[in-house]
């Protein structure tokens, strides 16, 4: 057994706390005989290892998550996975931007191909495109938890929760028919093999739109359509609805993670809004290349190439838009960035929970906080987030220092579900009929679809189902808690994921476990009543609810997300240990480049990385590196017990503090344990260096707070000034690298 990890290199916020971290984790690790490598699956990482060809031999980048990927899928693999971006086509034409700025030749992302080379670019770039990086290190299904110290911590330091009242206005607004729920159907394959899927359109032509996906003995695929024009009804019915109730209007979808469907339905939303700027000025922003997928920050920039005096009679349509209502959601009020800026910057299973936290409420234009009707287009998990509405607006709010935890059991292995559909969704380019046939020929599904229309199918592996039900029945075991299926017997879909768990669990001794199946919705009522009664339940999901509900839960007991303990238990044996689901922060790399202060919690890194040298100890059977995450999960208590958490202001710790806390309290775990000696002996001079010098180490590390810092890009951070700038005591430096 390899005594390796891998420590994955991202973007924004986790890469600079990585920087800070890593030589700590390294120079730790080494005392054991760990070797700690490190892999780049940065948004930048990932963009230059697909144009090798338009580099230098020194610019090019080895494909390191296709290395992780097919070490996933080897008993060896110890991953620890840090979030990265799922990145936007705005935020991919800026990395790209970013780095041509720095010598590197890549072409252009071309939105519109018009020439075959182009199009051979934007196919190259898909694969960067969206959710590129958990589809495929993901070879294992999900168990998220919260670790008992980090409960506890909450409970003695309860985060802030919004008042609830009875006549709260904020609802969800879904679509009613044409959208993906209400169309699903779904196919048990009965033979490995391959099918194929066309588009036989009004006018005759047969046009393959993927001519071969390989299928599985007992695999489960299924499709469904999204009716476009229904999709714009629904939003005009919703934006009227919000206005004449003065109720904030806002959009929830997940166009990272989603990225074929997600935008496409994110543009229509920009298109419906903002329809009289759009219509007025068609002709100007179809020679500008506006988009309303990229959202209103890309009319904002591409306008700015226009006379001054036009530029300004757009930004007063848009403007007028606003004075008619409803008034829109606000990521950045200050800055005047809203909901429908850019695809990227509102995420429903983030923006959602977060708004049942604070009483349904988002932030308006105004600077303040108002209920919102929240749009969720399609009905298949919107009701989880109206049923909590519905909960909290009976019972009022939960009361932090008492309430119950729920952790996850997710099906994800193998692109499960939606997560894995990208390659298979289109938009429609005719009116016609989408068949699914199979080797011989047989049709599995249909639909009728018109231009335009978005229509996908997906994937479920009968292995990733049954390792998904041994999994929740495991946590059931060990927890003696009742683990509840959600699946919704309206989907064609769930119906044959439930016939499949029910015949599992006929072939398990389940005796003395309480094994639920529930609709979404009542699983939902059920799981927030335990919860309010101080009880803990395991939910046992697909990937988007698994998504979607390790936010909601967490954000409402620990105040975020990022928190959570997240293993992924790798069919080959393997483990991926992923640092919590709190997305890249964005906001906080602004922080620290004009103020020089980071507010990054690294906190489900340290858990992470503690059950990663557990699984490492148990499988090498080394009783050093079991010492070590014992001493490890020590520090972490100490850590969340000393409150050394960052802080949000300027001026106080930031996460190069809690940094250098969590290493003098892993070193003085390490000094005062009994069952190894050689390491006691190694890291008791060391802790005693870090005590000696914690007033030096931490005055220092504050005296460099308040100033602008220059990290040498954004997306490519320049190494050396980067480690410039969150490695910056010389004293704390010194002693880790002598070790």
């Amino acid at each position: 057994m390899s005594s390796s990890i891998i420590y994955t290199l991202t973007d924004e916020a986790p890469a600079l706390a990585t920087c800070s971290f890593l030589p700590v984790v390294q120079a730790f690790t080494r005392q054991a005989g760990i070797t700690v490598q490190t892999r780049d699956i940065s948004l930048v990482g990932r963009i230059l290892a697909c144009f090798p060809d338009y580099l230098s031999a020194a610019q090019q980048h080895r494909d390191d998550l296709a290395e992780l990927g097919a070490l996933a899928k080897t008993p060896d693999a110890n991953i620890i996975k840090l979030p990265n971006i799922s990145a936007s086509v705005p935020q991919l034409k800026a990395a790209i931007k970013e780095c041509q700025t720095l010598g590197y030749a890549l072409p252009d992302y071309p939105e519109d191909p018009v020439s075959e080379a182009e199009q051979v670019i934007k196919k190259r770039y898909a694969h960067v495109l969206g959710s590129a990086v958990n589809p495929v290190l993901r070879e294992g299904n999900s168990d998220r938890r919260v670790a008992p110290a980090v409960k506890a911590y909450a409970r003695q330091h309860p985060h802030e929760m919004g008042a609830w009242t009875a006549d709260n206005q904020t609802r969800v607004a879904s679509m009613s028919g044409g959208d993906f729920y209400g169309s699903e159907q779904s196919v048990v394959i009965d033979k490995a093999g391959e099918v194929t899927i066309t588009l036989h359109t009004d006018s005759g032509e047969s046009l393959v739109l993927k001519p071969s996906t390989p299928v599985l003995d007992g695999e489960i695929i299924d499709a469904a359509v999204m009716s476009v024009q229904a999709l714009d009804d629904y939003y005009a019915t919703q934006i009227e609805t919000a206005r004449s109730r003065n109720l904030l209007l806002s959009l929830h979808l997940k166009a990272t993670m989603m990225k074929v469907s997600d935008p496409i339905m994110f543009g229509h939303a920009v298109s419906v809004y903002y329809r009289p700027v759009l219509e007025k000025y068609a002709a100007t922003f179809d020679r500008l290349g506006i988009d309303p997928r990229n959202g209103l920050g890309d009319i904002y920039a591409k306008i700015a190439a226009l006379p001054a005096a036009e530029s300004t009679q757009i930004k007063a349509d848009i403007d007028a838009v606003y004075q008619q209502g409803p008034k829109l959601a606000m990521v950045d009020a200050a800055n005047g960035i809203t909901n429908l800026h850019a695809p990227n910057k509102v995420i429903v299973d983030a923006s959602m929970p977060a708004a049942i936290r604070f009483s349904g409420k988002m932030w308006g234009p105004d600077g303040q906080m108002h209920e919102t009707l929240a749009m969720i287009p399609d009905r298949s998990y919107a009701g989880v987030y109206q049923a909590t509405i519905d909960f909290c607006k009976q019972h009022g709010a939960f009361d932090v220092t008492t309430m119950g935890t729920v952790s996850n059991v997710g099906l994800m292995a193998q692109k499960a579900e939606e997560y894995g559909s990208h390659d298979k969704t289109f938009e429609m380019p005719q009116a016609g009929k989408v068949c699914v046939t199979d080797a011989d020929g047989k049709l599995l599904m249909q639909h009728d679809v018109e231009q335009g229309d978005i229509w996908r199918m997906c994937q479920c592996k009968d292995i990733a189902v049954k390792d998904w039900v041994k999994l929740a029945l495991k946590r059931a075991r060990l927890t003696a808690l009742p683990a509840i299926f959600w699946l919704d017997d309206q989907r064609a879909h769930d119906r044959n994921v439930k016939n499949k768990v029910q015949a599992c669990l006929s072939a398990e001794d389940t005796r003395g476990l309480d094994i639920q199946i529930m609709t979404p919705v009542a699983a939902t009522h059920y799981t927030l009543a335990r919860m309010k009664n101080g009880e803990d339940t395991i939910s046992v999901t697909g990937n988007i609810l698994r998504d979607y509900l390790t936010d909601l839960f967490p954000i409402l007991e620990l105040g975020s997300s990022a928190k959570m303990l997240s293993i992924v238990p790798l069919l080959a044996g393997g483990g991926l240990f992923e640092t919590g689901a709190g997305g890249t922060a964005p906001m906080l790399v602004t922080q620290l480049r004009e103020q020089n202060h980071l507010s990054w919690d690294s906190l489900g890194e340290f858990l992470a990385l503690a059950v990663s040298l557990e699984e490492m100890a148990q499988k090498t059977g080394s009783q050093k590196i079991q010492v070590l995450a014992d001493a490890l999960n020590r520090a972490n208590s100490e850590y969340l017990n000393n409150n050394r958490s960052p802080s949000e202001k300027t001026g106080a710790i930031d996460t190069r503090g809690s940094h250098f806390y969590l290493t003098l309290y892993w070193a003085q775990a390490l000094a005062e344990q009994q069952d190894n000696t050689e390491l006691k002996t190694i890291f008791t001079p060391l802790a005693e260096q870090l005590r000696e010098n914690e007033n030096a180490i931490a005055d220092a590390l504050l005296a460099e707070q308040g100033t602008v810092v220059d990290l040498g890009g954004y997306y490519h951070l320049d190494p050396e000034k980067t480690a410039n700038v969150m490695r910056p005591s010389t004293i704390f430096n010194a002693v880790i690298d002598d070790l």
